[in-house]
């Protein structure tokens, strides 16, 4: 932990601090049907052209049923049509690689994947997508799933600051407007500033280039038809090939890093996403993709406390989301700054960290500093590889899905993700006064608890449900012939971290990965793929339900007794009660994995 990972957790935090409010007011314009934007002279024409063709009456506002149904029949659009894309990418244009259709089990685990604003990928980019599945199958959902959420947020933040109103806002405007005038803009000259620093953006036919250093490597015999020789016990025949020359990936690749990480997408161009030099390939270019992935959901909490007309509440909000992510920082940069002490008999230097994984242009600090952006906020980016984290410095990537979106979190999602917890700390000081909670005026009653107590047990279900379905199904175990294709690539703790982690990963609509499981097979692919889905969306409709609710309430005057929602106190409480429910929910299956592979680590056995 040295002086200049200190400078730059500085000066990240402090350029963080200083958009939020200027983001926080344009949100504020941005979300309000009738606002005005510097922008009106130029999308406003189009917004009206889109509501015109598509027959959307602007001014006609949704209750939270109809809110929610059109969100989910957009999402079911969008999923069946990137589906049927990726099934179909071996007949459609820009392809110059000639890659085939995904399976049935892969296209459907990447159609919820990116229509969830996940981005989990079972897949290498580079050797499985074409330039069209690129662009229009997942670089089209990086938008509007992002819109999605945010969308979602604003209806919840409507909720609170209206009183005896029965609707919450209008889908099809909130979806229109956050693309046009949010999104596509940043994003536009988001991408050029990325060409600048070196990421690519074309159409050409990926380049072949000899390697200064040929080496030979064992790889699996395989038939005229392209399928493994086994030998006569079942096992697959190895044979030496000659490596002389190396594929360069090529493509639209600006374009899509813009919008993965403005919109806490996190799905890479290429396999090795943010590590790779063409997707990340400068320290500014590091900076400004760690800062986009925080951008618009910490300018939310600006946006909540502008329209409830509480300023104070949203900093306070914003400070509860800034003292995890901060505390998670600070022990994952720890853990790998000790690094691991069984590398000292292999003569590295402990001064050194552990470096396994990590891309020496970024090193220990922005490696840890990424990783916890990138799991604060439901992006699942990665520039170093989460599996080679010591346990206890993986531990933090792992609980901050855990936690359910709730420091900072995806765009949109953070803040309806930590609303959720917001309700509980009103329920337990309201409890503490012995009144009925209040929250900015409005009463907080049994229905809302029913809905925040649903949208966190969901999650915590998924996540150890699937995991434990994963640990005793055979689907995970190697065949007969002791391959394994579908499962753990690595035993003990450390096998079972790599799969609560997938399943956090896909219900907490993160998208990175302990990368030792091969998720590619049909039964890790659907399971994963459903959790993503229930993950969203079983999630979202207690949120709307809410949203709804708390519209039709009447504001209540404030008294002696209401407990203030703003200041040091409610974020302690705030911090508080995300910890404890944390805790309670998953840290016994975090002993089995993370810290009992740290203490087993100091033991000196390894996995």
């Amino acid at each position: 932990m040295n002086t200049s990972g200190w400078i730059q957790l500085i000066l990240f935090a402090g350029v963080l601090l200083a958009i939020t409010k200027p983001l926080g007011l344009y949100l504020c314009r941005v979300l309000d049907a009738d606002g005005k934007t510097f922008l009106d002279p130029i999308i406003k024409p189009l917004e009206r052209f889109t509501y015109r063709i598509f027959g959307v009456d602007s001014k006609q506002e949704h209750d939270w049923k109809r809110y929610a149904v059109a969100m989910l029949l957009f999402s079911l659009v969008s999923m069946l049509f990137t589906y049927v894309l990726l099934r179909l990418q071996a007949v459609l244009p820009l392809n110059p690689q000639k890659f085939g259709a995904l399976s049935e089990h892969l296209a459907f685990n990447t159609a919820a994947s990116f229509t969830t604003n996940t981005d989990w990928q079972s897949y290498g980019g580079e050797s499985t997508m074409s330039y069209f599945s690129q662009m229009v199958a997942l670089t089209l959902h990086n938008f509007v799933s992002a819109a999605v959420g945010i969308a979602i947020a604003a209806a919840l933040v409507r909720g609170i600051a209206r009183h005896t109103a029965k609707t919450i806002g209008n889908f099809w405007v909130d979806l229109t407007r956050i693309t046009y005038y949010l999104l596509l803009p940043i994003c536009v000259a988001y991408a050029l500033v990325l060409v600048s620093q070196g990421v690519i953006q074309n159409f050409k036919t990926y380049d072949s280039v000899s390697l200064v250093e040929p080496f030979t490597a064992q790889v699996a015999k395989v038939d005229a038809q392209g399928q493994p020789v086994n030998d006569a016990q079942g096992k697959p025949v190895m044979i030496d090939q000659k490596v002389d020359t190396q594929s360069i990936v090529n493509g639209p690749m600006a374009s899509q890093i813009a919008i993965k990480m403005l919109g806490t997408n996190g799905g890479g161009y290429t396999n090795a996403n943010a590590a790779h030099p063409f997707e990340n390939p400068t320290p500014f270019a590091n900076f400004l993709q760690m800062l986009s992935i925080l951008a618009i959901p910490s300018a939310l909490t600006y946006y909540l406390g502008r329209t409830v007309r509480n300023q104070k509440h949203g900093w306070a909000v914003w400070a509860a989301m800034f003292v995890l992510f901060l505390g998670g920082l600070l022990i994952c940069w720890h853990y790998e700054a000790v690094g691991n002490p069984n590398f000292a008999a292999l003569g590295v230097d402990p001064a050194d960290g552990n470096m396994e994984g990590k891309e020496v242009r970024f090193g220990i600090f922005n490696s840890a500093l990424f990783a916890t952006v990138t799991t604060d906020a439901s992006c699942g980016a990665v520039n170093a590889a989460h599996d080679s984290f010591t346990p206890l410095g993986g531990l933090i990537p792992l609980l901050n899905i855990q936690l359910g979106e709730a420091i900072f979190g995806g765009v949109g999602a953070g803040l309806y993700g930590m609303f959720v917890y917001v309700i509980i700390a009103v329920f337990v000081a309201g409890l503490m006064v012995g009144r009925t909670p209040e929250y900015l005026g409005k009463k907080i009653e049994p229905y809302e608890m029913k809905m925040a107590s649903f949208a966190i047990l969901i999650i915590a279900f998924l996540i150890l449900g699937f995991t434990a379905w994963g640990c005793v199904s055979p689907m995970g175990l190697p065949d007969a012939t002791g391959k394994l294709t579908d499962g753990t690539n690595n035993s003990g703790p450390h096998g079972f971290s790599e799969m609560l982690y997938a399943y956090s990963s896909a219900a907490g609509n993160n998208g990175s990965a302990f990368s030792g499981l091969s998720a590619n097979a049909p039964w890790y692919d659907t399971t994963l793929a459903f959790g993503m889905l229930f993950g969203r969306f079983a999630m979202i409709i207690p949120i709307i339900a809410l949203a709804g609710s708390l519209a039709r309430k009447k504001f209540v005057a404030e008294s002696a007794a209401t407990f203030s929602v703003s200041g040091p106190l409610f974020s302690s409480l705030l911090v508080g009660t995300v910890l404890l429910i944390g805790a309670l929910t998953f840290v016994p299956a975090l002993v089995l994995g993370p810290i009992v592979e740290h203490f087993l680590m100091n033991a000196g056995k390894l996995f």
